[in-house]
């Protein structure tokens, strides 16, 4: 046990190592040219469209909070608007220090049980929400790649529109993937009855009948989660709008920004919205916590269409803060009171 914590513990390290190493490659490459440019137009960016920026991203997270819990309610009517912000900010945190944000679906699961949920009904509801916020990332992934086609706004530089294509193509067949479990029997009864047990003769599983049941059980949950969030058409469609809107709050805030330094007429709310969405395609499968590095990348190489250096770095600089360290400091704050208060 004592070794688990430790690996644990080494790994959390790790990973802040590897945020604050890649946070400073980002700072070093984005001001090392024209830092005094870049720092003076942060400094002088109007107050009132900064706050309409920050009203955004607490837009993404209201709208994302009451997706949460009108799926909670199905399992507990005490479930609050309160209780479900507080956990979509705390989850900001653990995704923002994970790769590919693989620490929040577990503490998701761990704080809804301290509602009294069972483990089952818990495991349900992140996966229902994992289903709606996967269609939601293609639908307008999907919109901003039939735009660019239509009118050619993006640069035709072959290592983007191969990042583009890769990030789209997960994000795509994790959702074929998710509706695969949910109804593909068959694909069950092969991954039980032969794929596991050949990963048990080449000893990659040390008790295939084990793996087998843990699989099976994860099927289980997985195949209930989805018929119950599908099972009502009207509401999954009203899910998918609610987290489409929250994306949106997201996506819109390089323009307030940008309004916020003066330049009104480089690029509108669409092309910010699907310009937006290529840029979060290629931070879905950078493996470096917060995809530090492939967003800021992706968000100069994709802006370049629009707006120029040293006006992008600062641009770059400041979404960058409001969408992730924002985040993970709020969630810190938020974690850290909740803690004192049950102490």
């Amino acid at each position: 046990m004592k070794k688990i914590l430790k690996n644990k513990k080494l790994k959390k390290i790790l990973s802040y190592l590897v945020l604050i190493l890649f946070t400073t490659i980002v700072l070093y490459f984005s001001l090392k040219d024209n830092y005094q440019e870049i720092i003076k137009e942060i400094l002088t960016i109007n107050k009132g469209w900064l706050l309409v920026s920050f009203f955004l991203i607490f837009g993404y997270w209201f709208f994302k909070s009451i997706v949460l819990m009108k799926i909670s309610r199905h399992y507990t009517k005490d479930y609050s608007f309160k209780d479900s912000l507080r956990l979509i900010v705390e989850v900001n945190f653990f995704n923002a220090v994970t790769p590919f944000a693989t620490g929040g679906q577990p503490y998701e699961i761990y704080s809804l049980r301290k509602h009294h949920l069972k483990f089952a009904d818990a495991t349900n509801i992140v996966i229902q929400r994992f289903i709606v916020y996967q269609i939601s990332i293609v639908l307008l992934g999907t919109l901003a790649i039939i735009y660019n086609n239509v009118f050619h706004i993006f640069p035709k530089n072959n290592l983007l529109k191969d990042l583009v294509t890769l990030g789209f193509i997960i994000n795509f067949f994790v959702i074929v993937g998710l509706f695969i479990i949910t109804y593909a029997r068959r694909v069950h009864h092969f991954i039980l009855n032969h794929f596991i047990d050949f990963l048990g003769k080449i000893h990659l599983i040390k008790n295939a009948e084990k793996t087998k049941d843990r699989f099976k059980n994860y099927l289980d949950e997985f195949h209930i989660g989805a018929n119950k969030l599908l099972e009502n058409k009207k509401e999954f469609i009203f899910l998918i709008i609610l987290l489409l809107i929250s994306l949106c709050c997201l996506y819109l805030i390089p323009l307030t920004l940008a309004y916020g330094m003066g330049h009104y007429h480089d690029f509108n709310s669409i092309e910010c919205i699907l310009t937006s969405a290529y840029v979060m395609l290629i931070g879905s499968f950078v493996p470096i916590p917060g995809g530090t590095g492939g967003l800021e990348f992706g968000f100069i190489e994709f802006f370049n269409s629009f707006i120029k250096p040293p006006f992008l770095n600062a641009l770059m600089l400041l979404w960058r803060f409001i969408t992730y360290y924002f985040g993970l400091i709020v969630g810190a704050i938020v974690l850290n009171i909740k803690r004192k208060g049950t102490e």
